[in-house]
């Protein structure tokens, strides 16, 4: 197949909004990487998509949609529509140069373990108000055939390695609600698995004690104290005695928020910065071997100190932010959907058994054409 441009979006586990990013690919190699954007979600949609969680809980058919989840759902799939149309409007793209689009929707449930993932937001509607075919429902094949279902984008981001000069092996670490990792060392197949909590547990006790939606820059970590005994605690859980692959649900340890000790805020923002920190050096030892370089993106990334936190706890590795490396960090997710995309068209396999435990490679997406005009 001739390389294509293709656009991917991703709402994340974090709840801030639609990123946007075009690239040009084959599937397999990246020919170029094009412009990105950001679509805010506001306070109050912000405010439904986090009902949606709550109201997701009780799943067991991830075609149904109590509660609120039919609004949230029309709102994702406006909220893409939107941002996709500014998005060609702003750089002069028309939809006819664009062969697909890559959806990713909002992930409201995930429970690998009962075959159940959901992710919300209609591809077919996309599809006709965009008018460019639209890749959607990536997780689904492969919890189906008893696979964790994320992460998903190890296979982009080892594409993406392959571009790099530099020591092996190198790990990539995507900091969100939850943090996920992808180990390359070519020729070897990429290693892949959630670490625990990225910024879920940061931004839910903020907003709970402060109203802010996340610590910026970890200013107010940075004034904090860090209590060890709360992190000790947070470890027993078994999860981080797991090989990977394995994946969490975005509120798979909410709970813990509730054990936290009376404490200031800036001392509970500098334990759970440290928390995410110390659960992702616990991947290591899980590893082929250590990582010689760490490349952060996401969220956690902007967030200076959890990056210090990180740097003294994957010593002597070298830790680098995506965006210091050469790369767009925040618009990462966004471009491994569209390259996802255009492996859903060639029929390649986007999962593997070493990043997320299925039997055998699998395709993964469903792919839906824009109504005939």
């Amino acid at each position: 197949m001739a390389v294509v441009r293709a656009v991917g979006m991703m709402s994340g586990t974090s709840l801030d909004g639609v990123d946007v990013a075009l690239i040009e690919t084959d599937g397999e190699r990246i020919a170029a990487l094009g412009p990105t954007a950001y679509r805010a979600y506001t306070d109050d949609e912000r405010s439904v998509l986090r009902q949606a969680l709550t109201d997701a809980v009780g799943l067991t058919n991830r075609n149904a949609r109590p509660g609120n989840l039919a609004h949230a759902e029309s709102l994702v799939t406006d909220a893409h529509a939107e941002a996709v149309q500014a998005f060609l409007a702003a750089n002069s793209i028309s939809a006819s140069e664009i062969a697909i689009v890559g959806f990713h929707g909002q992930t409201v449930l995930h429970r690998p373990r009962q075959q159940l993932t959901v992710q919300i937001g209609q591809g077919a509607a996309l599809a006709r108000r965009a008018g460019i075919p639209v890749a959607y429902d990536f997780r689904a094949a492969d919890v189906a055939a008893g696979g964790e279902g994320a992460p998903l984008v190890p296979v982009y981001h080892s594409a993406l390695v392959g571009m790099l000069g530099g020591p092996r092996p190198v790990c990539v670490l995507n900091i969100g609600g939850v943090a996920n990792l992808t180990y390359c060392d070519p020729p070897h197949p990429p290693i892949a698995c959630d670490t625990g909590p990225g910024n879920a547990l940061i931004d839910d006790f903020l907003r709970e004690r402060t109203g802010q939606r996340y610590d910026d820059g970890g200013a107010l970590a940075a004034q904090g104290k860090v209590h060890g005994d709360f992190i000790a605690a947070a470890l027993r859980d078994p999860f981080f005695d797991a090989r990977p692959p394995k994946s969490l649900d975005r509120n798979a340890f909410a709970d813990i928020l509730s054990t936290l000790p009376k404490m200031s805020t800036a001392d509970g923002a500098a334990t759970l910065a440290m928390l995410t920190a110390t659960t992702i050096a616990r991947a290591v030892p899980h590893l082929p071997r250590p990582p010689a370089r760490w490349i952060i993106s996401g969220g956690g990334a902007h967030n200076r100190t959890l990056m210090s936190f990180l740097g003294e706890k994957l010593a002597p590795a070298q830790v680098k932010t995506a965006d210091e490396v050469g790369w767009s960090g925040d618009a990462i997710e966004a471009q491994a959907f569209a390259y996802l995309a255009v492996r859903t068209l060639r029929g390649l396999p986007s999962t593997f058994p070493t990043t997320t435990g299925v039997p055998m490679p699998m395709r993964g997406g469903i792919v839906t054409q824009p109504a005939a005009q």
